[in-house]
């Protein structure tokens, strides 16, 4: 067994908040071990908790498709969400909530090692881009220790609120230049120690 299907039967077992007593299944995250790419969304919703997957309702389908867009299935990349279990009548994540998933979402982290982390929606926003607000931000990215972090908006804004889908599928449509340049840095300086300083740059 990997350490991340460990980790997942650690995750399934945790009943630190009121809300794990109200899940039909708990939500871990789901797809490749090894994925440059990791999307953190906020919260399973009703269809999450069914199943025990990620975006898999609509806003799941619509995330699909804008992989495809470039050229991406769902079984590339790693999916999560900062919470892993549905909160009621799909409210919003609470602070204590998000706090007591942070360890494992941080254990995610470190396990797959992702190159790039695609924060969708506010709330996994707010965990890289503190103080930021998603509408002035999307769009953009910062590179922190090797990693760069992608703020977008949550797919399922798109649902309820068409204006933005356009502005949806245009930030998906930078990830892939962005995650080109982050290979050929790596490549280049191997042994670079972590840059320290945040750099928010556009793209």
């Amino acid at each position: 067994m990997s350490a991340l299907s460990e980790l997942n039967q650690q995750i399934a077992l945790c009943r630190k908040c009121d809300i794990a007593k109200l899940r039909t299944k708990v939500v871990p995250g789901e797809g490749a071990e090894s994925a440059d790419i990791m999307f953190i969304g906020e919260a399973p919703g009703f269809n999450e908790d069914q199943q025990g997957r990620p975006f898999v309702g609509q806003a799941g389908q619509f995330l699909e498709r804008l992989l495809a867009s470039i050229n991406l299935k769902r079984e590339q990349v790693f999916i999560a969400n900062v919470i892993k279990c549905r909160p009621p009548d799909n409210r919003d994540p609470l602070p204590t909530e998000i706090h007591n998933c942070r360890p494992w979402l941080d254990s995610q982290v470190e396990l797959i090692k992702p190159k790039m982390i695609v924060t969708l929606g506010r709330y996994s926003m707010a965990r890289y881009f503190p103080g930021k607000t998603i509408s002035k931000i999307h769009g953009t990215a910062l590179k922190q220790n090797n990693i760069i972090y992608f703020a977008m908006y949550h797919p399922a804004a798109a649902l309820h609120q068409g204006s933005l889908r356009k502005d949806i599928e245009a930030d998906m449509l930078k990830i892939p230049k962005l995650l080109a340049e982050a290979v050929k840095v790596e490549e280049a300086k191997p042994s670079t120690p972590p840059a320290q300083q945040l750099n928010m740059f556009e793209v």
